[in-house]
């Protein structure tokens, strides 16, 4: 079968002078929305910088409330074409920001019955304000698009509150893909584990899924000097917590695929001198490959019952799926992935590792074919490998960065929608 290659479409100098002209505005949107960053399903005030923004472009449709705070802004050229969706995520995390900025985050809410502080932590700052201006960008270049441009911008990336339903599911449910379907999505991400200017995807598997578990070991409160009287949690989830970790190292196989267990958090007690009747440990599971997601779920019951069995104490293990893995579709990445190289340079698309955070941008790539990618915020007297990771109080984004997303998701679009068909059929 010959090689899919793909032209560069006609408006690239177009695409490139725009961006540089609309970099001010960027950077401002970028600035005064990490300044003012909302947790998700909470995105009130983002959601209505983004939909007055589009309606000003005058987009042939904007939808708001979708999902609670998501929009979606619908661009339609003056000739047919296919349908190119782009998506960037709005909210923020409850972390309190330690980064010494003129406009670094000083919010406060509450969140889970917690008081907190706030933060684009994850950068979805950076999302938003490079999609607005992708679609200042291309409202400017309408007159010439042959297709429509579907522009949708999710709340509750990171996860919806306790007790709600949020994100891209959401999103899908309530006809972010409907009327018209896109034929395919594209997103991407900042991330501190590139240099500025470096962009990363990979075809296939990308990103790992993300799941979830809460192990409630109970023993026998008793004495804390007599430890024999009773059925001692503590102990007994320590060994837990070793035993999780075996799962990993010496229970799978790992020259198929990369996996995680991690265990994040851990509470029992109340007093020194106070064996507790109950420990609960939470953490998460990260895997590439279904057949390895669903044995793991096994280990971890076996494992933490088996354990808790042995010591005398009762234990509980609830796991709940979380996102699923984050899949490039193969040959649309093959097709699209000139396109990166051309707008960043060949030397700045050095092949993508795997990554064991996640995304629920999967929930889209499970209804049209998608393709995600990294853009690097690391400046370049940095090192990458040093840099303080997305989700820390201290990450840090350079916004000289931020052009090459504008331009790398324009390019994408442009050069998609004038496509020859043969070549934008997947199969």
């Amino acid at each position: 079968m010959p090689a899919r290659t793909l032209p560069a479409n006609s408006l690239a100098a177009e695409l490139d002078r725009a961006a540089a002209e609309l970099t001010p505005k960027l950077v401002a949107w970028r600035r005064d929305l990490h300044a003012h960053p909302e947790l998700g399903n909470r995105e009130v005030r983002t959601a209505g910088i983004v939909a007055e923004h589009l309606r000003s472009l005058g987009l042939d449709e904007v939808r708001t409330g979708v999902a609670h705070t998501g929009v979606v802004g619908l661009l339609k050229g003056a000739r047919p074409g296919p349908v190119v969706a782009l998506r960037a995520d709005m909210d923020a995390l409850p972390v309190a920001e330690q980064v010494d900025l003129p406009f670094a985050s000083k919010v406060r809410t509450e969140y889970n019955g917690e008081h907190v502080g706030v933060m684009h932590a994850c950068g979805h700052d950076t999302h938003t304000a490079i999609l607005m201006t992708v679609a200042a960008l291309l409202a400017g270049l309408r007159a010439r698009l042959a297709g429509s441009v579907k522009f949708i911008f999710q709340p509750a990336e990171e996860g919806p509150p306790e007790g709600e339903r949020g994100g891209a599911e959401l999103m899908i449910a309530e006809g972010a893909l409907k009327n018209p379907e896109p034929d395919v999505i594209f997103g991407l991400h900042v991330t501190s584990m590139l240099q500025s200017q470096v962009v990363g995807v990979r075809g296939g598997p990308l990103m790992a899924s993300a799941d979830g578990f809460k192990i409630s070991v109970r023993g026998r409160q008793t004495h804390g000097a007599a430890p024999w009287r009773g059925v001692d949690p503590i102990v007994t989830a320590a060994q837990v917590v070793l035993g999780l970790q075996t799962i990993v190292s010496r229970q799978l196989d790992l020259t198929h695929e990369p996996a995680v267990v991690t265990v994040g958090a851990i509470k029992g007690g109340v007093r020194d001198n106070i064996i507790p009747d109950e420990v609960q440990m939470i953490g998460t599971i990260r895997t590439f490959d279904e057949p390895m997601r669903e044995q793991i779920h096994a280990r971890v019951r076996e494992t933490a019952e088996g354990i808790a069995k042995s010591a005398r104490a009762d234990c509980e293990v609830c796991i709940k799926r979380g996102y699923d893995v984050t899949v490039n579709d193969a040959a649309l990445t093959a097709l699209m992935r000139p396109t990166l190289a051309r707008v960043a340079g060949a030397e700045h698309l050095p092949p993508m590792p795997k990554v064991t955070g996640s995304e629920d941008f999967s929930c889209f790539q499970q209804v049209v074919p998608g393709m995600f990618f990294f853009v690097g915020v690391t400046p370049p007297d940095k090192d990458a490998s040093h840099a303080e990771p997305n989700h820390s109080p201290r990450f840090y984004v350079d916004e000289a960065a931020l052009p090459l997303g504008v331009r790398a998701l324009a390019h994408l679009t442009c050069d998609y929608l004038e496509a020859p068909e043969s070549l934008r059929r997947l199969d």
